[in-house]
């Protein structure tokens, strides 16, 4: 447990005496905590936890090494339990109709989309189609959404920082692995041409190629806000919005036909 702690502490950046000030604990006894001399409550854990920030699957792992029984319980999508999350997920998604929304887990697998979500995996090879299906690998590589992205370096930029971001800020092995993994696609040389609209000065736009259509998303990302389950702490709900009127007719249109 002690190892785990201080792993994550120097992750944080933070040294003992920043940790004990925040967890309002003797810095004398979280040297003694991390070195293994002093056996810490479940409480004092949590709450050291608490301060690194650390996610729910992680504070059960250091609980487990400590002695003690995991405090957040990790249900399957399809227990009674989560019933009201995905209750409120099928809300959100068809919703969200006609433009496309998916639900992701905390390693990128589509879980569930909503009809117009099979935009994005019209004409990819079957390896990248069959699940578990990961969104990121989906995107970027060559035989998925890439050739038909029009700002491939530019939304590829943006997809690997927020990956970056996330496995730093979740010390999660799998997803710095999956960020090495697409750092190798090509497509990361060269500018997209640049587009003189309102929303490229706001947000990054998804520029996408449908058939003949350019369409254009911005997106949006919806988490569950205060979870108390390893599973649903994990959840996301990625939606992408029309950045112009042409790509709303678009959307509309395919729903119709």
């Amino acid at each position: 447990m002690g190892e785990l702690l201080r792993d994550w502490r120097r992750t944080r950046g933070m040294s003992q005496l920043d940790l004990s000030i925040e967890a309002g604990v003797s810095a004398r006894h979280l040297s003694f905590v991390e070195t293994g001399r002093s056996r810490p409550s479940p409480e004092l854990i949590l709450r050291l936890a608490e301060q690194l920030e650390m996610p729910l699957a992680e504070r059960n792992r250091m609980l487990l090494a400590g002695g003690y029984a995991p405090a957040y319980p990790s249900h399957e999508l399809n227990d009674p339990e989560l019933a009201p999350v995905r209750a409120a997920v099928r809300q959100i998604l068809d919703g969200h109709s006609p433009y496309p929304a998916l639900l992701i887990d905390r390693h990128w697998h589509l879980v569930e989309a909503n009809p117009a979500g099979a935009l994005f995996t019209a004409g990819a090879q079957p390896h990248l189609r069959t699940p578990p299906i990961n969104v990121l690998r989906l995107s970027l590589h060559p035989d998925g959404m890439a050739p038909r992205i029009l700002n491939l370096p530019e939304w590829r930029a943006h997809l690997l920082n927020r990956l970056r971001q996330q496995a730093a800020a979740t010390n999660d092995p799998v997803l710095y692995d999956l960020h090495e993994e697409l750092r190798g696609y090509p497509g990361g040389n060269g500018h997209a041409a640049p587009v003189n609209d309102a929303v490229s000065h706001v947000v990054v736009p998804l520029r996408y190629r449908h058939n003949d259509q350019a369409l254009s998303f911005i997106s949006t990302t919806t988490l569950f806000g205060t979870p108390l389950d390893v599973t649903v702490s994990g959840l996301a709900v990625e939606a992408f919005f029309p950045a112009d009127p042409a790509t709303t007719e678009m959307l509309h249109t395919l729903a119709t036909s």
